[in-house]
């Protein structure tokens, strides 16, 4: 009887990983556009998702985007929310990577099951993984609800560093998964339980913590974010222009130092003696 090949799944996380930047700044976008939200609100989560993408989040950075998103759906009635799912989606489906939904429905195409697992909310999850045809997302709660209205209090399970990990492993339990044969792929040394729990783990566009321990342990490096190589790039000329304008100030200093360009300098230093004024004795 022929062994057969173990049953895997394929897990990706989804800011900076699936998509450039932050669901959580492109959902928010969503709510200021419906008037759900001030412009100081959106403001501010314009600032963490710029900072996110640039240097990765700190456990404090995403505590505080959680709060922060509870506590601005506070008054906001769970049926307006869900319906701007599709404002939402038009945001965030631009934002996704093309090569990694290509290595996702590679992975379904070998028969390995592919799963979103986010820190962003479960329904936004749940409906992003329908429409890329993924076979599942695992989310995390937002706020409190009372009488079909947001409470701004944060509740229910967070979606962040070991709690990953955990919902991985009660999806790998209930599908029969074997771990050891499944993928994982993130951009966060948070994601780092998460990625230890498979066997094939991936980084992508991954923090500096994240590209110490991936190289320690030999693992895949993906880096797609547009914007890091921007930002690398700008500097890269900045320091260019700026060591050409030093170059040129030392140059424009050497001519100016010594009472300006030669060429003036050799007609105002020397007189033509042919030129010279003969002196005439004065008349008495």
């Amino acid at each position: 009887m022929e062994a057969t090949e173990p049953r895997a799944a394929a897990f990706f996380d989804l800011d900076k990983t699936l998509m450039q930047g932050s669901s959580a700044f492109q959902f928010a976008r969503a709510v200021r556009e419906a008037g759900l939200m001030t412009r100081r609100q959106l403001a501010s989560a314009a600032y963490a998702d710029m900072r996110f993408r640039v240097r990765g989040a700190t456990d404090a950075d995403s505590e505080e985007l959680r709060d922060r998103i509870a506590s601005s759906l506070e008054g906001i009635r769970v049926r307006d929310l869900e319906r701007l799912g599709v404002r939402v989606l038009t945001r965030i489906l631009p934002k996704l990577y093309p090569r990694m939904l290509t290595i996702a429905y590679d992975h379904q195409d070998a028969g390995r099951p592919v799963y979103i697992v986010t820190a962003a909310a479960q329904g936004l999850a749940d409906v992003l993984a329908n429409v890329l045809s993924f076979d599942g997302a695992v989310g995390s709660a937002l706020s409190e609800i009372e009488d079909g209205v947001y409470t701004g209090r944060a509740t229910g399970a967070f979606l962040y560093r070991d709690a990953k990990a955990v919902a991985v492993a009660a999806l790998a339990e209930e599908h029969g998964f074997d771990l050891q044969a499944s993928y994982a792929y993130s951009d966060s040394s948070s994601d780092l339980p998460m990625l230890g729990v498979v066997g094939h783990p991936v980084v992508v566009n991954p923090d500096a913590e994240l590209t110490r321990m991936a190289r320690e342990q030999g693992w895949e490096i993906l880096r797609l974010d547009p914007l890091r190589r921007r930002l690398v790039m700008a500097a890269g000329l900045t320091a260019a222009a700026a060591a050409g304008g030093a170059a040129a100030a030392v140059v424009a200093s050497r001519r100016s130092g010594a009472g300006g360009p030669p060429a003036i300098q050799s007609r105002r230093g020397k007189e033509d003696p042919g030129r010279r004024r003969k002196a005439w004795p004065r008349r008495a």
